[in-house]
C-alpha cells in the first residue's frame, strides 16, 4: 500500500513540509513536471555512496544524523522527498523512507548534471555515441563489390516530351542514353509539371531549378562525349526535404526550420550527383517526419486530391505517382516509405537498416531511420539502390555488404526455387472488396511461379517497442522542445510530435535500455523465422509485419496490387537482412504478372 504523507491532500495546489533545519521546501505541480525526469535516476544515484574500505567502520558519525529519523540530514535541493516519492510510481520501484533520504542527494546532484549538459551546444546532426546493427553476432554476409547488370529497357515511342512523364527510369534511360531525348528537355518538362501540378498536391517545398539545369547540361555534355554513367545519368529526381543540400533550404517540413540552409550535401545527394542524376526539387514531408502535414499544407494523393498521400515521405510518393519527377528518395522509420507508396500506387523500397548512409539526413530515430527509393517500377528501385548503398566513411552503421542484381530471363523458374511464405490471416481480413483484391494478388503470384506457404510472425509485443522511437525522437529534438519551438508546428493533437516529445521526456533511461534488450529478443525470433524463408508476403500498408520489421531492420518492397473504391492497394515483400535482391525479384515477378503498375492517376485537374 502506498504510504500516506501527513498534512497532504489530493487537492493541495502546492505541497510544503518543514525540513530538519526548519526551512520550507515547496514544489508546485508545474515544477514537479519539470523535475520528474531527474527523479528517474534515483536508483543509479544511490550507488554513488561508496562502501567502507577494509579497516574502516560503516558507522556514520552521530552528528550527521537527525536524532528523530536516524537518517542523515541534507541541505534542501530542488527535488523534494515528496516529489521523489511520487516519481517512484513512474520508475517502477518503491523506496523506504531511509532509501529515499539516501537517494535524494544523488537525485539533486544528477539534476545539476542534466542542467549543465543542457547548456552544451549539440548540433542537430550529432548522433549518440552508440549504434544499432540488425545482424546478430556470428551472421555472415558477402562483402565487396556486387554483380550489377540492369535490364536494358526498350525505348518508348512518344509524340511529345509530355508523353514521357510517367515512364520508368529504365525507359527514360533508354531514351537519354541513345540521345533521342536530352536531359535538359526532360528536366524542363518535369519542372513545368512541378510548377503546374505541385501546388494542387502540396508536394513541393523548393524547386532547385538553377541547379537542375546546370546538372542536366552537364549530363548531356558527358553523354555526348561518350561518358555515360549508367541508367540514372540525366534522370531528374526529387529529394525528401530532410536531405541536406548545400546552399539550398532544407526545411524538414517544420515551421522552425523554414529558413534552414545547411552547408553540405547529404551522402544521398552526393551519390546521385556522381551517378549523373539531376536534382529538380526538394519534396514535402510531414513536419519532422510525421504524416503528410507540413507548413505548406497537407500533401495530397494524385488519385484523389481530397485525400492525404500519407507520410512521412509524402511528397516523394505523390510527385512520383503524378509524373512530376523521374524518381524520388524518401526515408522510413516506421512505415514512411511503405505507407505513402502504397497509398499513391507506386513502387517503394525500404532497404535493410544501414544499407544507405544517413549522413546529412535529419535524424528522427538513430536506431530505426532507413533511406530508400520511391519509383514507378521495381527495377528502378534496384537501379537507385545500386547507386546509393555502401559505406561512406561517415555513417558507421553502413557495412560493406554486397548487393547483386542481374536480369532474370527465367524469373518463373527462379521463383519456383525460392522459399516464399505469406501471412495467410492478414490476406483474409477486411471487407469483401479487399479480400478479393488480396486473393487475386496471391493468385497472380502463384501464376508467376511462387509456391506460397502460410506462415505466422513470432509472438512478441512489438508495439511496446514504440517506446524506442518516442525516446529517440524526443532526444533528437530536445532543445526545440525545451525552448518552445515545438509549439510552432501545425500539428498539436495528442498524437502529434509536440505532445509526444514532451511526454517522452518522462521515459527513464533504464526503461529505454530494457526496450533495446527486448528488441534483441525480437531480432532473434525474426532471424529464426527468416532462416526458413527467402521472402514472405503481406498486404500493405496495414500488415503487422511493418511494425516488426522496422524494429528488426529487414528490407521490404511494396508494389501496387489493385484498387479499392478508386484508390490503390498494395502488396509487400519482405526479405532477409542485406538481401534486397530476393524481395525485389519476387516483386518484379508480381509486377510482370499484373498491370496495376501501368495505371496512372489523371492529373488534368486545375492547379
Amino acid at each position: 500500500m502506498p504510504r500516506r504523507r501527513k498534512g497532504r491532500t489530493s487537492n493541495d495546489p502546492e505541497v510544503s513540509r518543514p525540513d530538519s533545519d526548519n526551512r520550507q521546501i515547496s514544489i508546485d505541480r508545474r515544477s514537479f513536471v519539470k523535475l520528474l525526469p531527474a527523479a528517474g535516476a534515483a536508483g543509479i544515484s544511490a550507488a554513488r555512496f561508496r562502501r567502507p574500505l577494509r579497516g574502516e567502520t560503516d558507522r556514520v558519525p552521530a552528528s550527521n544524523f537527525d536524532r528523530q529519523s536516524a537518517a542523515p540530514t541534507q541541505p534542501p535541493g530542488p527535488v523534494s522527498k515528496d516529489a521523489l516519492h511520487t516519481a517512484e510510481q513512474l520508475i517502477g520501484i518503491e523506496l523506504t523512507e531511509a532509501q529515499e533520504t539516501m537517494a535524494l542527494p544523488g537525485v539533486n546532484r544528477n539534476l545539476a548534471i542534466y542542467q549543465s549538459l543542457r547548456k552544451v551546444a549539440i548540433p542537430l546532426d550529432t548522433e549518440p555515441a552508440f549504434s544499432f546493427h540488425p545482424a546478430l553476432p556470428g551472421a555472415k554476409y558477402k562483402s565487396g563489390p556486387g554483380r550489377f547488370e540492369p535490364t536494358r529497357a526498350t525505348a518508348p515511342s512518344f509524340s511529345s516530351i509530355e508523353d514521357l512523364a510517367f515512364c520508368t527510369v529504365l525507359e527514360l534511360a533508354a531514351l537519354v542514353r541513345t540521345r533521342r531525348v536530352s536531359s535538359v528537355d526532360l528536366t524542363k518538362m518535369y519542372l513545368s509539371r512541378l510548377k503546374r501540378y505541385g501546388p494542387k498536391l502540396f508536394c513541393t517545398v523548393t524547386l532547385t531549378e538553377e541547379l537542375a539545369m546546370d546538372q542536366a547540361k552537364k549530363a548531356d555534355d558527358e553523354i555526348t562525349r561518350g561518358q555515360y554513367k549508367g541508367q540514372l545519368h540525366g534522370i531528374p529526381w526529387g529529394a525528401k526535404d530532410l536531405f541536406a543540400t548545400k546552399g539550398i533550404p532544407t526545411t524538414w517540413g517544420a515551421e522552425p526550420y523554414r529558413s534552414q540552409v545547411i552547408d553540405y550535401d547529404a551522402t544521398v545527394v552526393e551519390r546521385l550527383r556522381d551517378a549523373g542524376a539531376v536534382l529538380i526539387a526538394k519534396l514535402s514531408m510531414g513536419a519532422l517526419a510525421q504524416g503528410g502535414l507540413w507548413f505548406g499544407g497537407n500533401t495530397r494523393n494524385p488519385w484523389d486530391t481530397e485525400q492525404s498521400s500519407s507520410g512521412s515521405s509524402a511528397g516523394p510518393a505523390s510527385a512520383t505517382s503524378a509524373g512530376l519527377v523521374g524518381f524520388s528518395v524518401g526515408t522510413e522509420t516506421l512505415g514512411s516509405i511503405v505507407s505513402p507508396s502504397s497509398t499513391c500506387g507506386v513502387a517503394g523500397l525500404r532497404p535493410t537498416y544501414g544499407r544507405i548512409s544517413r549522413y546529412g539526413a535529419m535524424g528522427l530515430s538513430w536506431t530505426m531511420d532507413k533511406i530508400g527509393p520511391i519509383c514507378r517500377g521495381v527495377e528502378d528501385c534496384a537501379v537507385a539502390l545500386h547507386a546509393l548503398y555502401g559505406p561512406d566513411g561517415r555513417d558507421i552503421t553502413v557495412p560493406d555488404f554486397t548487393f547483386d542484381w542481374f536480369p532474370e530471363t527465367r524469373l518463373h523458374t527462379r521463383l519456383q526455387k525460392m522459399r516464399i511464405g505469406f501471412l495467410k490471416q492478414e490476406f483474409e481480413r477486411g471487407n469483401d472488396e479487399r479480400k478479393k483484391i488480396n486473393q487475386e494478388a496471391l493468385e497472380a503470384l502463384r501464376s508467376a511461379g511462387a509456391k506460397l506457404e502460410p506462415i505466422e510472425l513470432p509472438e512478441f509485443p512489438a508495439q511496446d517497442l514504440f517506446l524506442l522511437l518516442s525516446a529517440e525522437a524526443a532526444a533528437a529534438f530536445d532543445d526545440l522542445t525545451r525552448e518552445g519551438g515545438i509549439n510552432q508546428l501545425s500539428g498539436q493533437t495528442p498524437n502529434d510530435w509536440p505532445n509526444s516529445f514532451r511526454t517522452s521526456r518522462f521515459i527513464p533511461a533504464v526503461e529505454y535500455i530494457r526496450a533495446q534488450r527486448a528488441r534483441t529478443l525480437l531480432m532473434r525470433k525474426m532471424a529464426d523465422l527468416m532462416s526458413k524463408w527467402d521472402v514472405f508476403v503481406s498486404p500493405a500498408p496495414g500488415s503487422s509485419s511493418l511494425l516488426v520489421t522496422n524494429f528488426t531492420g529487414h528490407p521490404a518492397v511494396v508494389v501496387p496490387a489493385g484498387f479499392e473504391k478508386g484508390l490503390p492497394r498494395a502488396i509487400m515483400f519482405t526479405g532477409g537482412l542485406y538481401d534486397e535482391a530476393a524481395p525485389l525479384k519476387v516483386a518484379l515477378a508480381f509486377e510482370r504478372a499484373t498491370k496495376w503498375h501501368t495505371r496512372r492517376p489523371k492529373v488534368d485537374w486545375a492547379p
